[in-house]
């Protein structure tokens, strides 16, 4: 048979089946640090779905969740330490000054 004339067939791969990053067992919660920080990058935000691995449902829950422990202070809102370094080394002194008579 010409390779042209061929039928397709189907490669028979075996793919390795990724573990969820979710187990039945894990409750998404803001309360839930070790399982949040999964979810967020260095610099604080939040990973997209398609990073995550997660369904839509659970993607939903733990953006809840990551919102809730901000606005609780468990998470910063910002996660950029040279950012606060540059803000705390250029703010102005604030203090008597003293005048020259």
């Amino acid at each position: 048979m010409d390779k042209s004339k061929r039928p397709f067939l189907k490669s028979k791969r075996s793919f390795r089946r990724r573990l969820p990053p979710i187990q039945s067992g894990d409750r998404i919660d803001y309360r839930n640090m070790s399982l949040i920080s999964r979810f967020i990058s260095e610099q604080g935000k939040i990973l997209s779905r398609r990073v995550n691995k997660l369904t839509l449902k659970q993607q939903r829950l733990i953006t809840i969740a990551i919102k809730q422990a901000r606005i609780l202070s468990l998470l910063p809102f910002l996660n950029n330490e040279k950012q606060f370094e540059r803000i705390e080394s250029t703010a102005p002194t604030i203090g008597l000054r003293t005048r020259n008579k």
